[in-house]
């Protein structure tokens, strides 16, 4: 059966459901704290703010934080309250997720000290586009899982599952081009695999907000979809219908 939002104001302890609402709220703030992360550092390369990447890197130690204080809640509520049934799941949930942002965060993070290097370094701008375009796709691909998230709305979090197969691609189109780039002008080599290094970090940027999603979809409709072939997921997903 799929839980809704009602379930988890059921509970005869309202200070149970207070708990599980923080849960989801600090989750959230979480989210917002590592999509602004990745937002910047990628602004900082295409503006050339050297500033902005520092804050980005310094930033990192209050993401890192947050994942802490969410898994200790955590871990408080599985001690005292030995939730069960969707309350167990939305725990695990909220567990995985806050790794999973922790990771974005480490990602930004690394794209923060690349853009450093080549802001510093003064090179060109060959990549940026390709960086502009799949940073913009997957920042979205994180925001969706987040609502899906905080409305346990399996169709958006659907969405973004299948999205990344898009990001993959728009990725390997990219690295092409780049490749192809670097073997037409040896002197673009350092600047353009900083800017490779860069794909790659919002490409696994891509598959963390995946995860969120699938953490969705597990959380309100009990499903590992983890190793389902793309093309079987809404089967999957709507199979109760």
């Amino acid at each position: 059966m799929d839980i809704t939002s009602d379930i988890h104001s059921q509970h005869i302890s309202r200070q149970f459901n207070h708990e599980l609402e923080e849960l989801k709220t600090h989750l959230m703030a979480m989210g917002g704290l590592v999509e602004k992360q990745v937002q910047d550092a990628v602004r900082s390369l295409l503006d050339g703010d050297s500033a902005l990447a520092e804050r980005v890197v310094d930033n990192d130690r209050a993401v890192n934080d947050m994942q802490i204080k969410i898994d200790d809640e955590c871990t408080r509520v599985l001690a005292r309250r030995q939730p069960a049934a969707s309350d167990l799941r939305l725990v695990l949930a909220v567990i995985r997720a806050a790794s999973d942002l922790e990771r974005i965060g480490d990602e930004a993070s690394k794209i923060a000290r690349n853009a450093l290097e080549l802001v510093e370094s003064h090179n060109g701008s060959r990549g940026f586009v390709e960086v502009r375009i799949i940073s913009e796709h997957v920042r979205k691909m994180v925001r969706d899982a987040l609502t899906s998230f905080a409305r346990f709305d399996t169709e958006l979090a659907l969405q973004v599952v299948q999205e990344d197969d898009q990001v993959d691609s728009e990725y390997q189109s990219a690295m092409r081009s780049l490749m192809t780039f670097m073997m037409e002008d040896a002197r673009s080599i350092s600047p353009v695999l900083g800017i490779m290094w860069i794909l790659r970090a919002l490409e696994r940027v891509g598959d963390h907000a995946n995860n969120l999603a699938e953490y969705v979809i597990y959380l309100v409709k009990g499903l590992d979809i983890r190793h389902t072939d793309p093309d079987d997921l809404g089967d999957e997903v709507h199979g109760d219908r």
